[in-house]
């Protein structure tokens, strides 16, 4: 290509990318117009910005957001998840069921070397590693029938409470997508953007997914290998310890229940002296720093004490109910697998 062409071309180029990105900016406000992404200014500068911050072609992205609009049951289904509206008595059952069991003894039975693998390299429990995948996606049965791009551009732009994270997942997939050679309009994920038989969110596939299968690329739709390794190197890269406790729970007699109630914090980080529990009568395993959780339980009210392997598993879903729900399914998974 000569200097002449070469520079003909990039002006052509340069054209193109401007009529794509301003063909709307003089339409007639109409309400298909409130909802399609390339009509808004906020979309049209994004495209510029991370396109040249990141070395994504604009005119591709301006392609991606031709094709899809924002879309309010997105926004319904992230202003109503389980982990906010239920109590522990309504949300354990729809995990801690035998069908779940069921399926995941023979997922366990079918995958036991690569299981055993992972737990090997990682130190992750096999049964918890099932447990995950089971209560994710029920080993890969269900995961997600949203177009990603569309449900995290809906977040991104219009959903104000958790915009500034979904506009960084927005990014994360787009370059992800570039990485991995998808077409970002075809993939499909919760409708928060998570993905594959783990459900990882964009940033999550981009970090802690692994080719454990040895085939060159990280698969998280297809390669149950792949998924195994990914959850279990995603859990050790957040701090899990092999062979320390996790969860257990507490007894509280009436006189002390409003002193352990006032132990609760609003982080589920580790943050209680065990020798604080300890001068309540609770014997506390080992003498770091815990978590105490009251939840309502089917019985009633339930107080647990989280360890750090806890709040590692907390990191895969930021809810204590989602954690306990995991780590009991794998505890069942475990002794009947033993049986």
């Amino acid at each position: 290509m000569s200097d002449d062409v070469s520079v003909d071309w990039i002006a052509a180029r340069v054209v193109s990318i401007a009529m794509l990105l301003c063909m709307c900016a003089f339409s007639a406000p109409s309400v298909a117009n409130e909802r399609a992404f390339l009509a808004r200014d906020s979309v049209r500068t994004y495209i510029n910005d991370i396109s040249k911050e990141h070395q994504l072609d604009p005119i591709m992205l301006a392609n991606y957001f031709a094709e899809i609009e924002s879309q309010q049951s997105i926004i319904d289904a992230i202003s109503r998840p389980a982990e906010k509206v239920l109590t522990w008595a309504q949300y354990r059952p729809i995990f801690i069921k035998q069908k779940r069991i069921d399926d995941g003894l023979a997922f366990m039975r079918e995958h036991a070397g690569t299981l055993a693998q992972a737990e090997k390299q990682f130190g992750v429990p096999a049964s918890l590693i099932a447990a995950i995948i089971g209560v994710e996606t029920f080993y890969g049965k269900i995961t997600g029938k949203h177009g990603v791009l569309e449900s995290v551009s809906t977040l991104a732009f219009d959903y104000p409470p958790r915009a500034k994270f979904f506009k960084s997942e927005l990014t994360e997939f787009l370059i992800l997508s570039q990485a991995e050679n998808w077409d970002a309009l075809s993939v499909k994920g919760s409708y928060a953007g998570a993905m594959g038989w783990p459900q990882f969110i964009s940033s999550s596939y981009r970090y802690y997914a692994i080719d454990f299968d040895g085939d060159g690329k990280r698969d998280l739709f297809n390669s149950v290998p792949d998924v195994i390794g990914s959850v279990a190197n995603y859990l050790k890269q957040h701090g899990w310890k092999a062979g320390q406790p996790v969860v257990e729970p507490l007894t509280v007699a009436k006189k002390d229940r409003a002193a352990v109630k006032a132990l609760q914090r609003k982080s589920l980080k580790p943050a209680i002296a065990p020798k604080t529990l300890t001068n309540l009568g609770f014997k506390v395993a080992g003498k770091k720093p815990v978590s105490v959780m009251n939840l309502q339980g089917k019985g009633g009210e339930e107080t647990w004490v989280g360890y750090t392997n806890f709040y590692v598993i907390t990191r895969y879903n930021h809810s204590s109910m989602y954690a306990l729900a995991a780590f009991q399914l794998s505890e069942m998974l475990n002794e009947q697998s033993a049986q």
